[in-house]
Parts: structure tokens; C-alpha cells; sequence
């Protein structure tokens, strides 16, 4: 039969047992997972000859919603089948055939992130001496277009390229949560969290727009940790308009079944921990 590359979409949600996107030796992660469930269906040999090759790497307890890897095979991938073998934190939800020479990283217009800020709004405000959200809005927008981002990216190398073209940055509240939107075709590795951090910090008054405007130059050092990973969620990778995805149906529904549930779990013990709030323990 004849080999053919495919790109695929999937979600996985960046629960501690995962030690981030990537493989990494001696390590459980959610690239081993895929890999493991096409070998078992006899999609791939080994990874090496099928070409597989994933858009974008994520750090450990950092979430997807539209992921993609792709891969060379000689059978159509049947997405139902695939997922039979994954976690259900893992999932395959849509399909693209593309030419045998298409790779995924190279070839993405650009990466989507979303940042959600754990703490509502609300009890932000309500903890904080001051909250200025239209400073945070001015934040955004300093961050757009290109700029050295090395003060906010994690310390690395010397040597390494650290400027990057911000295509936007936007702040909007759902539901009393503060969401971020990041759009660029490549980001640096903790850009995104160390960015939310010091928004974040300038928006309740921990540091002065001055302050902030200083990390962009690169002639100084700033040490500082970055935001918690299990906000940080990779909605989606834009390709070229000519790259149609098939949402396979059975995919899509497992997928919204599993989100349904794991809701109804974290409501609950929301549910709980507000009852114990109001408890007198007498």
C-alpha cells in the first residue's frame, strides 16, 4: 500500500503522572502514550521511519486542546481505534491528509495559547489592595510585535535566540476568570508563564509599570519563578487555509464525554469545600 503522511489533532490534559509532551528517557509522557497506541495498532514500526513529528512541546501539567502531530503510514488512520488504546486524558479528535515532506513544526502559521488565572476574579480583587485591569490591557499590548524576550523566558543557554514576534496578547474575564490569549508562531520555553506572572503582579499592585517595562532590557538579569503550569492551554495550531481537518464524530463525542465528567468531579468537590467553609465544626 501506499505511504502517506497524516496530521492529526488531539487534546491531553497535563495531569501530574505525565511528565510533560515531549519524550524523555525513563519518563511517562504523553508523546510515549501516542506512539504507544500506534505501534499497538500497527500504524507505525518505529518512530524513526514513519517520520513522527509533533507542532509544539509542552512543559508537565500544562494542557492541549488542539495539539498536532503527524506521521507516515501506510493505513488510513481510524482515530476510534487509536483512542481504544489511549488514557482518557489523551485523545485523537481530528484528521488531515498532507503531503509526505509536511512537517507540522515548520510549517504552523501560528500557536494559540490560553492562560487561565486559577483564582476568580472576585477573590482576587477582594485580596488585593488594588486591581487595575486596564493596566494589565496596557501591559498587553507593550507585549505585542517583536521584542527580546529573554527576561521573560526561562534562563538557558547564552547563545540562544530569545527574540520572538508577539502577534497579540489579549485579557478577558469568563465566568469571574481571567483568561490570556497568546498568539505567535513560536514561543520560548515558560514565556507565557513568566509573562502572566508579572501582568499579574503589575495588575494588583506588586510592582509599577516602570518595573515592568524594565525586563525588556535584556542588559539585566531577573530572577523570578513563572506562573503554575496547569493554567497554561494549547487551544490551537493555524496552518495554511488549503489543510482541511475531518472531525471524526465518535472522537469528538468521547472527548466531550470525558470533559463532562471530569466537570461534574471538580464541582462536586467544589461543592464540598464551600460546605466545609460553612461548617462551625461545633
Amino acid at each position: 500500500m501506499e505511504s502517506r503522511r497524516y496530521l492529526l489533532k488531539f487534546y491531553y490534559i497535563g495531569r501530574k503522572k505525565f511528565h510533560g509532551s515531549q519524550r524523555q528517557k525513563n519518563f511517562f509522557t504523553i508523546e510515549e502514550c501516542i506512539i504507544n497506541a500506534l505501534n499497538e495498532k500497527n500504524y507505525l514500526k518505529d518512530v524513526k521511519s514513519s517520520g513522527f513529528e509533533v507542532a509544539s512541546r509542552t512543559d508537565r501539567f500544562v494542557s492541549a486542546r488542539a495539539a498536532v502531530f503527524s506521521f507516515i503510514t501506510t493505513k488510513k488512520p481510524i482515530l476510534m481505534e487509536i483512542n481504544s488504546e489511549l488514557p482518557k486524558e489523551i485523545g485523537i479528535w481530528a484528521c488531515s491528509k498532507v503531503k509526505l515532506d509536511f512537517l507540522s513544526r515548520f510549517n504552523a502559521i501560528y500557536r494559540h495559547y490560553k492562560y487561565i488565572v486559577a483564582e476568580p476574579l472576585a477573590y482576587i480583587q477582594k485580596n488585593s489592595n488594588v486591581f487595575d485591569l486596564n493596566l494589565i490591557r496596557k501591559a498587553c499590548k507593550e507585549l505585542e510585535g517583536q521584542h527580546d524576550f529573554k527576561n521573560f523566558s526561562k534562563p538557558g543557554k547564552e547563545k540562544e535566540k530569545t527574540v520572538r514576534n508577539m502577534d497579540s496578547v489579549k485579557i478577558s474575564i469568563n465566568n469571574d476568570f481571567l483568561v490570556f490569549d497568546f498568539k505567535s508562531r513560536a514561543f520560548l520555553r515558560q514565556q507565557i508563564r513568566r509573562i502572566v506572572k508579572k501582568i499579574l503582579e503589575l495588575g494588583i499592585g506588586e510592582i509599577e509599570y516602570d518595573d515592568f517595562l524594565k525586563l525588556f532590557d535584556v542588559s539585566k538579569q531577573f530572577l523570578y519563578q513563572p506562573a503554575d503550569p496547569s493554567g497554561l492551554i494549547l487551544w490551537d495550531i493555524k496552518f495554511d487555509d488549503n489543510i482541511k481537518f475531518e472531525v471524526d464524530i465518535k472522537s469528538k463525542k468521547r472527548m466531550e464525554t470525558y470533559f463532562l465528567n471530569q466537570e461534574l468531579k471538580s464541582g462536586l468537590k467544589k461543592q464540598l469545600f464551600r460546605i466545609l467553609q460553612g461548617d462551625d465544626f461545633s
